[in-house]
């Protein structure tokens, strides 16, 4: 079983709903000290109440797109409030249906800005070595499966995601040096309140998932082996959990 001190803080973003929630509290139960980001006060407040330990669930409420440009200072101040970062699970993201005749500039900057720009600027100031506790430190981001699949209908979705994967996988070259890790979870189907709202998706026969849609818990368990030093050997990869039968 991984375990984790409570002098080691790590930023959980997307953390009142979905996987992110659920990685937040797993991390929070294995003993780490979990900054929990969401805009959602109400929901993260009773995420907070379900937690194993309280004294050790510091909540956040912040939209990442908004100022989005000046997220690496937000990371150096809560740097300045709780202390160096020993990682990050980057889970905060939209999926929305866009066929090419939906596509504008609004509806591609929507997106782009919290799956790809966000989670790009929020790296940016963990990296600097002044927020980060040098060697050790582990982020790790939730693409999807569809960064590979690019399913019909979610071209701004899947692109976003590959964006992520690849960019990634280059800035994991650059922070080795630091003794950092980078990673992606590329999920299959969830079942989270954002894909019980896809109805194409919740009508797709389950014969492409040989074990059924997965759990939260499935991708947390991940999340966390990619975040604790159990994985000290592993960086700048992209792990697809897509139940056996996706890829």
């Amino acid at each position: 079983m991984t375990f984790f001190t409570k002098d080691k803080f790590y930023i959980v973003t997307g953390a009142s709903s979905g996987i992110g929630r659920t990685t937040a509290l797993l991390l929070n139960e294995l003993g780490g000290s979990v900054i929990a980001v969401a805009r959602n006060k109400n929901r993260l407040e009773e995420m907070k109440t379900n937690c194993k330990n309280p004294q050790n669930m510091y909540l956040e409420v912040k939209d990442l797109t908004e100022d989005i440009e000046n997220l690496p200072i937000y990371v150096k101040n809560l740097k300045d409030k709780y202390g160096k970062f020993a990682g990050m699970a980057y889970c905060a993201g939209i999926g929305i249906r866009n066929p090419l005749r939906t596509i504008d500039y609004e509806t591609i900057k929507k997106i782009f800005d919290i799956n790809y720009i966000a989670p790009i600027l929020m790296t940016k100031g963990i990296a600097d070595k002044r927020n980060n506790i040098g060697k050790g430190c582990s982020l790790v981001y939730l693409s999807s499966i569809d960064a590979k699949l690019s399913s019909k209908g979610q071209p701004l979705y899947s692109g976003s995601k590959a964006a992520l994967s690849a960019t990634i996988k280059s800035l994991s070259k650059e922070v080795v040096q630091n003794g950092i890790r980078m990673n992606c979870i590329l999920p299959s189907m969830i079942v989270t309140p954002m894909t019980k709202s896809d109805e194409f998706h919740t009508n797709e026969i389950c014969e492409q998932y040989p074990f059924g849609w997965g759990e939260t818990i499935d991708v947390a368990n991940m999340i966390i082996f990619l975040l604790s030093d159990e994985s000290k050997y592993i960086s700048g990869q992209n792990y697809v959990v897509d139940s056996g039968g996706v890829l």
